[in-house]
């Protein structure tokens, strides 16, 4: 896992996202039940599940985009249900999103994109929009010509990298990240899984990320959160994911790749 280990109890650590009872259905058999979870902040929570889960489901419900027929979702500590509509725009504004293939628009430039929040939330001059749009170009490691650039002219590398500035566009306090390596290969995956880590303790960030990528749950997750029976199987470290007695949670943490990524990473460690 990256980085050390937070002592603190759970109890002592400060909730950014909580959700209590949550249930979601569309129309037929419910895709979750009675789901609890915690994010706490600072911290990069890496979700995972078997296919069909539901995982990009509840990050979508979480963020409002899905219907729930019951549970309750406190954002910040606040329950959003219960806010104004001025302090509904103040809780979306700490708040960014990086959506699976990273959804730009396609008629947009790379500084357009990452500008499209600012111009939903902000009032501010051109001028001012337009630095601040490159600072966020520069931050994901992106070259500034890339500003100019429409997503037909960039890699899938560049297209990940350019979401997640338009997600950072208005300094939030919590990030959503869908499979944010997927489709990259070994050496991109491993970069943007440094970037994440850089910027999170750079900008203080809380990250929830869904992934099925082993690699990442090594290299940048605190703690991994397991989808599973249409609720959280188990929260928390590795070594809680391999002392978990459930068939899926097992074949995942301790099949052949898991085991020669983990390996391969307490071999680096102790030639250190």
């Amino acid at each position: 896992m990256n980085g050390e280990v937070d002592s603190r109890t759970e109890e002592d650590r400060e909730t950014i996202l909580s959700v209590r009872g949550l249930t979601v259905g569309f129309g037929g058999p419910t895709v979750l039940e009675d789901l609890d979870l915690d994010v706490y902040r600072g911290e990069i929570l890496g979700f995972v599940g078997g296919s069909g889960t539901g995982k990009s489901v509840l990050m979508r419900t979480v963020l409002r985009l899905n219907a729930r027929q019951a549970g309750t979702i406190s954002i910040f500590g606040r329950d959003f249900d219960n806010l104004s509509y001025e302090d509904r725009l103040a809780v979306d504004m700490r708040v960014g999103v990086l959506f699976q293939q990273g959804a730009l628009f396609s008629g947009l430039t790379v500084l357009e994109n990452v500008q499209v929040p600012m111009r939903e939330y902000l009032d501010l001059p051109k001028a001012m929009m337009d630095d601040l749009a490159r600072l966020k170009i520069e931050m994901v490691g992106l070259r500034p010509e890339a500003a100019e650039r429409y997503p037909s002219e960039l890699s899938g590398g560049m297209i990940k990298r350019a979401a997640l500035a338009r997600a950072l566009a208005l300094d939030p306090d919590l990030v959503f990240l869908d499979e944010p390596t997927s489709g990259l290969d070994p050496i991109g995956a491993a970069e943007f899984d440094e970037l994440i880590g850089r910027l999170r303790d750079t900008l203080g960030l809380t990250v929830y990320m869904v992934t099925h990528d082993l690699d990442s749950l090594h290299a940048v997750c605190d703690r991994i959160a397991v989808l599973g029976r249409k609720k959280v199987l188990v929260e928390g470290t590795l070594d809680k994911m391999l002392a978990f007695d459930d068939p899926w949670v097992q074949s995942y943490f301790r099949g052949k790749r898991s085991r020669a990524i983990f390996e391969n990473a307490a071999d680096g460690q102790q030639q250190r």
